[in-house]
Order: C-alpha cells, then structure tokens, then sequence
C-alpha cells in the first residue's frame, strides 16, 4: 500500500496506491473559506463558532430542563437531611435498626403494631426505625448508618450494641444505647469499643459473672474477645481467640460444650458469604478445636451460611439466623433449626422466620434488605426482638453514579448527533486538529507523516467521521416529515437520559422517606370516603398511597353502590372498607373505634400527591397535632363572606381555612367534634346541601380554641385524577362556591365568624408553606 498524500508549502505530494481517499481528506483540511483570511485557521472560525453557539443553546436548555425536573420532581435526599454530623450517602447502604415484639420468636410484630405511644416525641404510636444513624449523629458519635444490633438484657433494662459507620474515619466503630421501656426510646451512651480497624457484629454474652464482647475485627486478621470493665463503655481486650479473620462470629453453648460458628472468607477457595465452619471448646476463652466437617458450608451465598444474629433455644432446639446474601449483600434473613451438633456432625433444616417482608420498596425503612436478628426472651415471658434494615442495596450509591454518568454520556452522543442533523455541527473531528495547521513542522516530522502508518490511518479515520455528517444528512433529510421525526425521537430522547441523569445523580436513593420529630417515627391512618362510580380513582389511589412510608392502614368510607373485593386493591398495608348505611358526606368524620393511630389523613381520592408531600404534611402536623394541617389553604373573608379559590389566599397572604379533602386530624379530637351535639344544626345543613362538611369542621376547630387552628403544607405537584375518570363531584365551580358562600355565612350565625382569624404564609423555616 502506498502512503497518502501529504501537503508540503500549498503543494500536495501523491503517494501509490489508494491516495485517492486521502486527497479528499486532504482537500476537506485545506478547505478555507472567507470566514477569516488571517491565519491558517480562518476555514476553522464558521465552523466552530456555530457548533459553539448549537453547543450553548444545548447546555441551557437541557440544564434548564434537568434543573426543573430536579426541582419539581425529584424528591428531596431526607437521609442526608437527618444531621448535620452524619448520615452521609454510603455505599455500604443507610442501615438503622427496629425493634419487634411476639409471643413466641416465630410470631414477631413491629413496634407499631403493639400500639406504644410516646406523647414527649409525637409517636402515636412509635414506629420503626427506632435508631438510625441520626441517633448516633446526636450523641456526638457521627455515624452514616447503624447495623449488626445485639441485646444485652439486664432486669428491665435493654442495652443495645450496633455497629455505626463513622462519618469521618469511614471504619465501624462499637455503639451502645439503652432502654428502660422495653425498646421503644433509646437514650445514646456513646462508643463503646473503637479500634484502629473496623469493627462490627458486637456480639455481647456473660461467662462466669464477666460480660463479654466479641466483635468482628477481620480488617486485623483475628478473633477478639473483651472483658466489660465498666458496663456498657469501657472494654478491655481479654484474648485473642483465633488468628483468624472471622466474620460474623457467635459462641453459644451447647451439650456441655461451648460452639463458635464463624466464617472465613480468606481461605483459598473459600466462597464469600457462602462458607460457614464451626469450632467446639470447653470455655469461651478456648482453646477451640476445628469441627470434623468444617468447612461445614462452602456454597452458593444465598443458602444463609454467613451467620445474621444471635442463636436462640425455642422449644427444646437451638435456631441460627442466617444471611440470604444472592441478590446483593445482606438481602434478607433465613433460619435454621439445628438439629444434631457434635464434634463430628451437623445437620440443620430451614424453618420459617415468620416475618413478612414490606411491600413499599424503597420507601421502607427496610424495604430492601435485612441481615441481623437478635430475639430474647424477657422474664414476662415475651420475646423482644431487634432487627437491621435497609431501603437500598449494597453499591446503590456507586451503581446510581455509573448510570448518571452513562446518561449524561448519551446525552452528550445524541446531542452531536441532532448538531449534524441541523447541520450546526459540520464535523466531529475539528479543523485545529488537521496535520497542516498544527504550525511549522520540522522535515523529520513530513519524513515520519509519510512513512507512519498509524498516521495514515488516523487520517483516513477522521476523514470518514467528518464525512458522516453529510451522509447522515443525505440519508435522514431532516427537512423532510420523516426526518423532522427522527428529530423530534431524538429530541425525547434526550430529554428522558437527561432526566434520567439527573435523578441518578442527585436523586438520592429515589426513596420517598419518612420525617422523624424528635428522632422517632410513626404512622397514620389514611382515610378517603368514595362510591362505585369511582373505583378506577380508588384503585390507582390505593396503589400509590399504600406505598407511602408512614401509611399503617387505609379506610375507605363507601358511600354507595357494590364495594370492591379486598383482593382488587393493589396494596402494600390492610385495607378496610366501611360500607355506610346512608349516601352523606358527614360520613367523613364518623366516630370509629377500629382505627388505631391518633393521626388521620382526609385524603380524597382523586387527590394524588407524591409521598414525600404526604410524610412532610405529617410531620408538620405532628408539631401540631391540635390543628387541621393540609394542602389546600382558603381565604373566608368579605361582607358578606365569601368562598373563594386559593389565589385569593395568597393574594391577600393569608388564610383561615384548611379544605380536608386533604388534611390531618387528630381522628378522636375531630371526630369527637363532628358529631358532637353543638355540630348537629351544622351536620344537617351538610345533608341538606351534600356540601360543605370539610367547612363545618373548620369552624368547630375555630370555635374551641383562640389560637390557630390551621397550618398549610405545599404540595410539590398535585393531580385531580376525576378530571380523567369524568367523575367529578364537584362539575359546576360557580355553583359549588355559591353553595359554600352560603355554609360561611349559617355556620358563622351558628359557630361565630372566623374571618378575623388568618395565619399567613411564609412563616416557616423549612419553606414548607411558601
């Protein structure tokens, strides 16, 4: 093969062979238009100067758009929201811990579910998780997550060790808190162990009057036990009990014989989070002996070999938890029943945990994934239980940046790709970058150009990628319909990887979390009061509120016609129908004992919302459990009053009502208004115009007390899905608001005025009422 032409002082010198493709790369380099004669670079101006400014207006669009998408659509990161010490985005995950009670270990319930009030933190009832990393973050020891819980349970008192993620040093440090009501409030002790390494899986017992710990320490290469000096914070290192990397390590006894179970993951062939061996003493300080079989699992890592916890002896059997690790790290928890333990055998049959998985994904606090379980038996005889949980898997935070990355990248590609089509962007290799314009050149440099291949086919190569912008031109014809369209795909597509980038990148976990007041969690009931006609709204409604963190059960008021079957509903919580004798709208604020939170969200139900509105008007209403907390604030004022939208609110910066088709209550305190005897003239009147029931209770909440009675909350975006169904209740606006003008005015004869009342916007901190 001959070499390509090379230019030397204008001229061109023609090589054999093929050098008729490269005289054409050469005469596209040597092109020079009038768009600057001055220098050798003048061809170079037109050309870079528009793909500059088609590259400029690209940039602010789509940054303009990702920013309003991050804005509106994306919800906030409230995990690195929970301190201003810790709680940083981890890879390892944002574990935090929960607490549940039984009868039996196979028969274990959340928290919420045994119905424990805190009224000092707002917790009615108290809700997983009941340490997180924002607990540890408090007591001065900033942490990323917590993890590994184990109990040490002494009388009444509850002592917990956890693992806590340091936020500066990035290694595991030993945690420890305490509980004098059985779980449900942690009071933060400190650190307990911190080593130069990492430490974990604290696992706690007693020997011989001695309280002992043994955390995992495999970054150092050993097994360690530690003698409590001063219970729970200072430790003293009692021995090495292997020189061994052991993770996840428990002792526990059995026959007459003290067993060590461990995994070792260094062994040359050793399969991580699939192998498990085990070790048989006479003392917990040794010396151990290997078991015959050992390694007594070396297998696939979801068949729960890698121990989750603590053993525990039910009816006469030992149990072991172990760890599903097959679809990430930690992914949930399974349990063995221990059937023959010697020093030459081992047998073990799975048995079921019992405990149900969540259904609200990320949104959960454990929503995806569980690995540790520490069940014990209390001298009441009922079992407490502390469990891990994460809503993420293990690397979400790296997977998230590779795909942000990755988008932005076809972003970018696609982007190119339109420039061409335009023809803003004449070709992909600059003409700066052309041999001939990288300024004087020694004879050397012509001699090497002339015999390099490499040279020559780095030529070749720029040449058909700047000619692919004329035949991507002549194929697609972007003028013509059919081109327009590929434009106009390539266009969405951009804008979805953009988007897609974005929420990747600053998205967080894409969880829509619950808010702690005073570091602890809890839930309500939502309720929304509905009839056949709208079934399409109440099964779209179900499915996206049941997946709301804070939700605990939703109570759906049937008005009239056939309700549902249960098994219709797509949902993640109960769901309970209330089938109603009578088609009214006070069936709304009906008195009912079943309900079992003291927070109730009035939620129509073709009101939707993201969640994260939803968990941010409850927390507001937790600060204030006394008033009606919503997102839709009216304005009553006027003479003689009158009923108006919420641009008259916020034109005068005020408002005085709170509509409660979307709104919490305190369901005792209101409901016990509603129907009370005083509300009866105002119940009627609602029946008499099946309007105005959300107005009443307004004015009941007004007339008992002389501070405000209302708090607004702004939702983010919020869509009224029965303008797709056709089934709105509400057709008429003018007549509707003709109707509540007239209840402002009866229920002010009957309650007293509340236009003198008027809280403004703007008043919060957060912004949240903006």
């Amino acid at each position: 093969m001959g070499s390509l032409p090379i230019a030397v002082s204008g001229s061109t010198v023609h090589g054999g062979g093929s050098g008729g493709g490269g005289s054409k790369w050469w005469r596209w380099c040597n092109k020079n238009t009038s768009c600057g004669k001055s220098g050798s670079n003048g061809g170079d101006g037109c050309a870079n100067s528009s793909a500059f400014v088609f590259f400029l207006v690209a940039f602010v669009c789509l940054a303009s758009i990702g920013g309003l998408y991050c804005r509106f659509l994306l919800p906030p990161n409230v995990h690195t929201t929970l301190s201003s010490l810790g709680c940083n985005e981890d890879n390892e995950g944002s574990w935090s811990i929960g607490v549940y009670y039984g009868d039996s270990p196979f028969n274990l319930k959340p928290i919420e579910e045994a119905n424990v009030w805190r009224n000092k933190t707002a917790a009615w009832p108290v809700a997983n998780p009941v340490v997180t990393c924002a607990s540890a973050s408090g007591a001065s020891f900033p942490s990323n997550f917590v993890a590994d819980p184990f109990l040490y349970v002494q009388g009444d008192i509850l002592y917990l060790f956890f693992e806590a993620k340091n936020s500066i040093t990035m290694q595991g440090d030993i945690g420890v808190a305490r509980s004098t009501d059985k779980g449900a409030t942690w009071e933060q002790l400190g650190v307990a162990l911190d080593e130069d390494w990492h430490l974990s899986y604290p696992y706690v017992f007693d020997y011989n009057g001695n309280i002992y710990m043994m955390p995992e320490g495999s970054a150092n290469g050993d097994l360690r036990l530690y003698r409590a000096v001063k219970f729970p914070t200072e430790w003293k290192l009692e021995k090495v009990l292997m020189k061994k990397p052991l993770v996840d390590s428990f002792i526990t006894q059995h026959d007459g014989k003290y067993w060590l179970f461990g995994s070792d993951h260094s062994g040359i062939g050793a399969k991580k989070n699939g192998q498990l061996e085990i070790w048989y003493s006479s003392s917990p300080l040794g010396p151990w002996k290997p078991h015959k079989k050992n390694p007594i699992y070396n297998t696939d890592k979801s068949k729960g070999a890698r121990n989750g916890g603590r053993p525990f002896l039910y009816d006469g059997h030992l149990h072991r938890a172990g760890q599903d690790c097959g679809e990430t790290y930690g992914r949930r928890l399974r349990l063995f029943k221990i059937e023959v333990l010697t020093p030459t055998d081992y047998k073990e049959v799975e048995v079921p945990l019992g405990l149900k998985e969540s259904m609200k994904g990320r949104n959960a606090w454990n929503g995806a994934r569980s690995h540790q379980l520490d069940v014990q038996q209390l001298s009441s005889g009922e079992w407490v239980a502390v469990m891990d949980g994460d809503r993420v898997p293990s690397g979400d935070v790296n997977r998230r940046f590779i795909l942000g990355c990755a988008s932005v990248l076809g972003v970018v590609m696609l982007v190119i790709l339109f420039g061409m089509l335009l023809g803003a962007v004449k070709g992909l290799v600059p003409l700066s970058w052309c041999p001939h314009n990288a300024g004087k050149r020694s004879d050397a440099t012509f001699d090497w150009e002339r015999s390099s291949l490499l040279s020559n086919r780095m030529r070749l190569f720029c040449s058909r990628l700047n000619r692919a912008s004329s035949s991507l031109r002549a194929r697609i014809k972007p003028r013509t319909c059919s081109g327009g369209l590929v434009l106009a795909v390539i266009f969405l597509v951009t804008l979805v990887l953009m988007c897609t980038g974005v929420k990747y990148i600053y998205g967080g976990s894409g969880a829509q979390e619950a808010y702690p007041l005073n570091g602890q969690y809890s839930q309500f009931t939502l309720l929304t009061m509905t009839y056949d006609a709208r079934l399409w709204n109440l099964k779209m409604y179900v499915k996206h509120y049941s997946r709301c963190s804070s939700v605990r059960e939703i109570v759906v008021v049937w008005n009239k016609g056939q309700p549902p079957e249960l098994s219709e509903l797509d949902s993640a919580v109960p769901v309970r129908i209330r089938v109603e004798e009578q088609n009214s709208l006070n069936n709304r604020f009906k008195v009912d004992p079943l309900i079992k939170t003291r927070a109730v969200l009035e939620l129509d139900d073709d009101i939707m919302m993201p969640c994260d509105d939803v968990e941010r008007g409850f927390k507001v209403w937790r600060e204030h459990p006394e008033r009606i907390v919503g997102f839709y604030p009216r304005l009553a004022d006027g003479n003689p009053l009158k009923y108006r939208a919420e641009n008259h609110a916020r034109e005068h910066n005020g408002y005085n009502m709170i509509l409660t088709g979307a709104a919490f209550m305190d369901s005792k305190m209101a409901f016990k208004k509603y129907w009370s005897k005083e509300a009866a003239a105002g119940r009627a009147e609602v029946d008499k115009l099946f309007n105005c029931e959300d107005v009443l209770l307004n004015y009941l909440y007004a007339n008992a007390s002389s501070s405000s009675t209302v708090e607004y909350v702004k939702p983010a975006w919020a869509i009224d899905t029965s303008k797709f169904s056709g089934v709105a209740i509400s057709r008429n606006t003018q007549t509707h608001y003709g109707l509540r003008s007239s209840c402002l005015q009866k229920f002010s004869e009957m309650y007293g005025s509340i236009s003198s009342r008027k809280s403004e916007f703007h008043h919060r901190s957060d912004g949240w009422d903006v």
